[in-house]
């Protein structure tokens, strides 16, 4: 059965009035141009990508580029695939179930060096390939770790921690100090807290493989509550128990990076996504970032994958244009001015990085290592619940009640 055939009915009238609604791209092209619509999944980047096209179209004035950005986007976009409305050309995460399944589907074009490959460090599109064909344009990737406010453990003589028993030492110095909460969290956003809980799988389970093994490749009810790498996981989460910022519980996204960045919590479990949108608060002090610690120094990890990464449907009408928008897309003129404001690792060859985004360079120093594993979903079947058993253990943390959780979630994924 095709993908596209199972979000019918209902789910376009509410695609419908959400993308009236929400879209915010270019008009209708001008006479006698060619019109592509980029779909996008970047909001804290609009603007810059608003410059970028504005740089593509100035080149090339017979192609006109509709940016479309929106609320829930990657709820949006799956119904949009379903119901045959793919935009021309597409921010979808390679790394994700659902990408594999649309380009195994056939819901794809093959890219080639017309579309920017050879734009790219050898290796890096060839990561995501799906039957040893490539999809995707991977321009940048993610990394997760924690922030934290440099100045302030300077003065109280923390240092970033190795292990993870340091981890929680430093927690206990902050609460003894009483100025500011340990961690700035958004529980109102369970996707948020989604990397810090793969990496506790992660760093406990001896990787990648590791946890995937624990997780999505045992049998059915296979993870148990008294398993020490369960255990090991549940104390990852109590840490961040009663140790957020006033409110964390019903905190959003936005708001705890403006918390962090008051210095009203000392430290913000998050991606390097989060590094412009800390940047544009204008935080008073040196923000630093480090990777999740391991049980042992030197077992540290972070976890991530392509960010910015494009793909163009295959039933596209303009693939012609849509190739030369990745071309444009890949090429150092353009992901340097994204590079400048996101900050994020690229995949593209001669962009500039030396000196910038010190912030981040405790994690993004081990992009593309084997210390930046691949977010665990690229083997899930869906990840929402995941993000919501993450929240609901952070709230009230127990191994029983988590390994149950897991369970559940993951159960349906086996065989």
């Amino acid at each position: 059965m095709k993908v596209k055939g199972l979000l019918k009915g209902a789910a376009i009238c509410a695609f419908a009035s959400t993308l009236v609604a929400c879209g915010n791209g270019g008009g209708s092209a001008s006479k006698g141009a060619v019109e592509i619509e980029y779909f996008s999944q970047k909001a804290e980047m609009q603007s810059t990508l608003k410059d970028i096209i504005k740089d593509f179209e100035k080149a090339n004035p017979d192609i006109k580029v509709k940016l479309t950005s929106v609320p829930d986007a990657g709820k949006v976009l799956k119904t949009r695939m379903a119901n045959n409305e793919d935009p021309d050309v597409i921010n979808v995460y390679p790394q994700n179930m659902d990408f594999q399944e649309w380009a195994k589907d056939g819901q794809f074009l093959e890219l080639d060096n017309k579309s920017g490959l050879e734009n790219l460090k050898d290796g890096a599109a060839k990561t995501y390939a799906i039957n040893d064909k490539i999809y995707s344009l991977p321009l940048t990737a993610n990394a997760y770790g924690v922030y934290y406010n440099k100045d302030k453990f300077k003065e109280l003589g923390i240092e970033v921690p190795k292990t993870f028993d340091e981890f929680k030492a430093l927690v206990d110095i902050i609460n003894k100090d009483g100025k500011a909460a340990p961690f700035a969290l958004s529980l109102n956003d369970p996707w948020s807290l989604n990397g810090y809980h793969q990496l506790a799988w992660a760093t406990n389970a001896g990787g990648y493989d590791g946890a995937e093994e624990k997780l999505i490749r045992s049998g059915k009810g296979a993870i148990k509550a008294d398993d020490a790498v369960t255990e090991k996981v549940n104390q990852a989460l109590e840490l961040l128990h009663g140790n957020g910022q006033k409110g964390y519980e019903g905190a959003k996204y936005t708001d705890t990076v403006a918390k962090f960045a008051k210095g009203e919590a000392l430290m913000m479990p998050q991606g390097t996504w989060a590094a412009p949108v800390i940047n544009q608060q204008k935080p008073d002090f040196e923000v630093g970032m480090f990777a999740f610690p391991g049980q042992k120094e030197g077992e540290e990890l972070t976890v991530g994958a392509a960010d910015l990464a494009l793909s163009i449907s295959k039933d596209s009408k303009h693939p012609k244009e849509a190739k030369k928008f990745l071309d444009y897309m890949s090429s150092k003129k353009a992901i340097q001015k994204y590079y400048n404001v996101d900050g994020s690792p690229t995949s593209v060859k001669d962009v500039d990085t030396e000196g910038k985004f010190k912030e981040t360079e405790g994690v993004t120093k081990y992009a593309f290592s084997d210390k930046h594993i691949v977010w665990l979903q690229k083997e899930w079947q869906s990840e929402e619940e995941f993000w919501n058993i993450t929240v609901k253990n952070i709230k009230n943390p127990s191994a029983a009640e988590l390994a149950k959780g897991l369970n559940k979630f993951f159960d349906s994924m086996k065989k």
